[in-house]
């Protein structure tokens, strides 16, 4: 079987400085692969390269998705590649704060919709249609994720836990084939971090979606993982199932047997 993601050799260079060097990392359809290693280790350099906001120095993004032909994708924009089916949540959380819950996961939308300026100003019956299944599917969203009961509610007054899984619920509204988490547990109590472990898994358990994730908290990594990378100092040190890389010497010097954040 092919993977839906499938990077080799990827490096990036910031001047003298080499981020990460020569890594190959592959996801499979309905898959959640882990992206873990000590901070400043290149683990989210690694995701603006396959998302389009660094264009790496060498190597290859080749992305497969389900039903469609193989594709090399390095140097497309950011929005160009979530069209492709590739959508990402980043480390500091980045909703539309005054905007309700709803209005941010119609946002989501915007990349699967037909009308354009003209139809927008013009309110032809096609429009409205689309503007109608916009509302119905947002509001769809939020009831697999749990958060129909704020569909209304402004995403900043929500609570933190919710608010990172509004930014799920915006990513899934792109409707992609592979969901890229960069720490999505982080500064979540225990409560809202059991709660996201259930939501990833009904990810991929219930909507098919393949799910990489860059996360620190090593319980959920393990838990949650079907397969985990390691990275240390821009180089990919370490690959397997949560078992092999738990009991992995060069990871436990690495990062698991350190208290480093990821």
């Amino acid at each position: 079987m092919e993977p839906i993601l499938d990077v080799k050799k990827l490096t990036m260079d910031f001047g003298g400085l080499r981020a990460m060097d020569h890594l190959d990392l592959d996801v499979m359809e309905k898959e959640i692969v882990a992206l873990i290693g000590p901070n400043g280790a290149g683990k989210t350099t690694f995701f603006n390269c396959i998302t389009g906001i660094y264009t790496p120095t060498k190597g290859d993004i080749l992305i497969s998705p389900p039903g469609k032909t193989r594709e090399r994708i390095n140097g497309l924009k950011p929005n160009h590649i979530t069209e492709k089916g590739m959508a990402r949540t980043f480390q500091n959380i980045r909703l539309f704060p005054n905007m309700s819950v709803l209005e941010n996961v119609m946002i989501g939308r915007h990349c699967r919709l037909n009308s354009g300026v003209i139809g927008a100003v013009v309110k032809g019956k096609s429009t409205i249609r689309e503007e109608k299944a916009v509302v119905e599917d947002s509001y769809k969203i939020l009831e697999k994720i749990g958060l129909a009961e704020y569909v209304n509610e402004t995403a900043k007054n929500l609570p933190y836990g919710a608010q990172r899984r509004l930014e799920i619920a915006r990513a899934m509204a792109t409707e992609p084939f592979l969901i890229l988490l960069d720490e999505p547990a982080a500064g979540m109590n225990p409560q809202e971090t059991r709660e996201l472990e259930e939501l990833i898994k009904k990810i991929r358990d219930v909507e098919g979606l393949s799910v990489l994730l860059i996360e620190h908290d090593m319980k959920i990594v393990m838990s949650l993982s079907d397969r985990i990378f390691v990275m240390d100092y821009g180089k990919k040190i370490a690959q397997g199932t949560p078992d092999e890389i738990k009991n992995n010497p060069v990871v436990i010097k690495a990062y698991l047997g350190e208290e480093v954040d990821a």
